[in-house]
């Protein structure tokens, strides 16, 4: 339960058109593993821990910066992916065609957009013929049915939309998908659709779960999901589940010329439809269908959470092809939320895996949209406080996506007379930590970190995990049940094992799934990775907020060894910006070049004299005195910031001469000047540091006997042309893996860089290249085909 309200919200106060470079790259990468994280949960594990409006705001916040800063589209964005890899517990299946998802519409003029964006790329005018089929929007697992001379042969899920699930022998219980088409049909037919639940028999489903004394599932959506990835396929054939088609992936040869046509064709071979489904002639006509779908939603017999509006014509489908990783050709309308009116009961603080400390409002029991609602997250406490929420108060909850609920407001001339305020902790409930909030943040975070019981579960996941320590036999579940029996519970652990297990202290051996070679293999995966783990590896182990595996690379090569890194870690808190400082670089409407020129020019001692010329003018305001100065780089909108945050020429210097004295030291300096970490990073890296309890685990792992190798830079192969020069990749590569290219660039003594410069030397394009072979053309950078690039390199 502690992770299910976590929301990190770094940078998320400031509006995007305010980020500057730095806090927008700062923001893609976080996003990037925010939503790759809630994406693995969602697909992969059937156990999402946000709505998907929530869901719907990450995407568009970084489809909204990657919009205003297209060089700084990163290599693992959200918007380039598909859903999450498969899961690992089935047999990869790689797709004919793409598995893609839709773009998103929320408001009714985004739907006329949609429409008039169609007619602008086919060239028609406002008053040419444009059908269109609007059909519900299921809230169920996709997944695909390929068809071989009219026998279901394969059946796999979306996964990350290259690669899905194989889940033939669990689709083939499914009551309503045919195993065998009547004739004529083609040798190779590939139907897409939804595996779903109707709701009455979730509803039934989980009643009898409850009488048995067993788990429930959350909603239709994740019963369906969870059942159709049983390993057992009996179980999945003992699960009321259903199956809508809708498309078509791979095809041998047409079946019709629009998407009406194969809805009929699919209809005609015994597959369920979604319905109600409608032929509509323009945007007018789908926003009626879909306000008439959303008055009927609540009927309907299962759960929708929109409606998909498609080109009827394939022919103007394939004019119109694919941006990104969604068709041009169609879109979901999602429908607002549902609401109702309940008294709040209390505020409790949970803890997520980040270490985020959310509010959770505890009320009594509601039901909105068929649903029964007990809590709901109120967020972060800028929330609490904007919306003067109280307990007790009668307060308005809102179900997004039909996951986790919100307080949307308090409904006024309903609070008790002794209601009070609600006061934010700003301790750790769990650990007792100290729990900070950035400047930039809305969170509140506890700096536990890894002896946070909150955060350490999660954390030894991730310690664990492929690109950290890798310990084979310690997967998610096996964690998951040593430590709720206690047998680790910190990283260290893992390395005491053994020893345990030897003096009698603990028993592994015995447990179900656990016989003498088993654990003997444990401990040899556990041994192997004590001798040896690469630096990058260790860092990225930690678990420390912003710090991925790009940033721990860096971090290795630049400080070369542990000891290395944990001296310049020592270096750079010695040297940490003062409040003073932080407060003048957090100023919108400043920045940091004329934030540091206002610092050069305050440090300068002969300077001051010239504000005592001012101090006794007291006609003149602040910004006006500001720009008599004439300091370099400070115009009149930094004047103005300035003056509205200080006021008075006296509080203005005193606060300058502070800032100056409060300005980061050279260890500092070292630090945020590594590639890929900047401010953002180092602060994260700091404030572990600062803990003396995550200190303790670094001594604590090496005590146990963990060997962290030295950093391996890359070294340039003899003659090689590319040594020392700065690469960029950039679109989608056919002859190599983005991986493979980066790694062979680097074995060459190239710097393999994420964004175009004028210091960049090549931008290497593969297909569908886009905003940065644009920027390097702009800048006179060298743009190489894959081609020419491993020509380049074939020495």
């Amino acid at each position: 339960m502690n992770d299910l309200f976590d929301t990190p919200a770094a940078l998320r106060s400031i509006p995007v058109e305010e980020l500057t470079v730095e806090q927008a790259q700062a923001e893609l990468a976080a996003l990037a593993q925010e939503i790759a994280h809630h994406d693995r949960l969602y697909h992969q594990q059937d156990k999402p821990e946000i709505s998907d409006a929530a869901y719907d705001a990450l995407v568009r916040r970084n489809n909204g910066i990657e919009a205003r800063y297209p060089e700084l589209r990163r290599a693992n964005s959200p918007s380039l992916r598909v859903g999450a890899a498969p899961a690992a517990a089935f047999r990869k299946v790689r797709h004919a065609l793409p598995m893609l998802s839709l773009g998103n519409a929320f408001e009714p003029e985004e739907a006329h957009e949609f429409v008039a964006r169609v007619r602008r790329f086919l060239g028609l005018s406002d008053d040419a013929p444009l059908e269109f089929v609007a059909e519900p929007k299921i809230d169920g697992l996709s997944c695909s049915l390929r068809y071989e001379n009219g026998r279901l042969v394969l059946a796999a899920t979306r996964g990350d939309g290259t690669e899905g699930e194989d889940v033939t022998a669990n689709v083939r219980t499914i009551r309503d998908v045919p195993q065998t088409l009547e004739a004529p049909y083609p040798a190779v037919l590939e139907v897409r659709g939804e595996v779903y639940m109707n709701r009455d028999d979730f509803l039934a489903m989980n009643r009898a779960y409850a009488e048995r004394g067993e788990d429930l599932f959350a909603n239709p959506r994740n019963a369906a999901a969870g059942s159709l990835r049983q390993k057992d396929s009996t179980v999945t054939a003992s699960r009321p589940l259903c199956f809508f088609g809708y498309a078509l992936g791979e095809l041998s040869e047409p079946i019709a010329d629009t998407q009406w046509g194969i809805r009929e064709r699919l209809r005609g071979w015994g597959f369920s439809l979604n319905r109600p489904a409608n032929l509509c002639d323009g945007a007018e006509a789908l926003l009626t269908h879909y306000r008439k779908i959303g008055e009927e939603r609540s009927a309907l017999p299962f759960d929708i959470d929109g409606v998909v509006y498609k080109v009827n014509s394939l022919e103007l489908q394939q004019r119109l092809g694919f941006v990104s990783r969604a068709p041009r050709w169609a879109i979901a309308h999602k429908f607002p939320a549902e609401q109702a009116q309940t008294r709040l009961k209390g505020i409790t603080i949970q803890v997520g895996r980040t270490g985020a400390l959310t509010p959770v409002a505890e009320l009594e029991d509601i039901t909105v949209g068929g649903v029964v609602v007990s809590r709901a997250t109120l967020h972060n406490e800028d929330e609490i406080a904007r919306k003067d929420v109280r307990i007790g108060d009668l307060v308005t909850v809102q179900r997004a996506g039909d996951v986790i609920p919100q307080i949307v407001g308090v409904v006024e001339g309903q609070r008790p007379d002794d209601a009070v305020p609600y006061v934010f902790p700003d301790h750790c409930p769990v650990c007792g930590s100290l729990a900070v909030r950035e400047p930039d943040e809305a969170v509140r975070r506890c700096t536990g970190g890894l002896i946070c019981a909150a955060q350490a579960k999660e954390r030894l996941r991730h310690f664990v995990s492929r690109n950290a320590f890798d310990i084979e036999g310690l997967g998610e579940k096996t964690i998951e049940e040593f430590w709720e029996d206690g047998l680790i519970r910190s990283p260290v652990d893992i390395f005491t094992l053994e020893r345990r297990v030897a003096a009698g202290e603990i028993a592994i051996l015995g447990r179900p799934g656990w016989k003498e070679k088993s654990v003997e293999n444990l401990f040899a995966a556990i041994n192997q990775r004590r001798a040896r783990i690469d630096l990058h590896r260790f860092i990225f182990a930690l678990g420390i907020r912003h710090i991925g595996e790009v940033t721990a690379k860096s971090l290795a090569r630049h400080y070369g060894s542990i000891d290395g890194w944990l001296e310049g870690m020592e270096r750079a808190v010695a040297n940490m910006p003062g409040d003073a400082w932080r407060d003048l670089h957090a100023l919108n409407g400043l920045g940091p070049v004329k934030a540091d020129a206002l610092l050069a020019w305050f440090a300068d001692p002969e300077n001051l004299p010239k504000l005592d010329f001012y101090a006794g003018q007291e006609a003149l305001r602040l910004d006006s005195v500001i720009k008599l100065l004439g300091i370099k780089k400070v115009d009149s909108r930094a004047a103005q910031a300035l003056a509205e945050r200080y006021g008075a020429l006296a509080d203005w210097k005193t606060a300058m001469l502070a800032a100056v004295g409060a300005q980061p030291g050279p260890g500092w300096g070292e630090l945020v000047a590594i590639p890929d970490v900047g401010e953002v990073a180092a602060e994260e890296l700091a404030g572990f540091f600062l803990e003396e309890r995550n200190r303790a685990i670094i001594h604590d792992l090496r005590a146990a006997g963990v060997r962290v190798a030295d950093a391996e830079r890359p070294k340039a192969a003899s003659g090689s042309p590319v040594a020392g020069k700065t690469v960029v990749f950039t679109g989608t590569l056919e002859t190599m893996t983005r991986t493979e290219a980066k790694t062979r660039a680097e074995s060459l003594g190239a710097k393999v860089a994420g964004s175009v410069s004028a210091k960049t030397d090549y931008v290497i394009c593969g297909a569908d290249a886009g905003s940065k072979a644009a920027k390097a053309r702009d800048l006179g950078v060298t743009i190489l085909s894959e081609q020419e690039w491993a020509e380049l390199i074939a020495g």
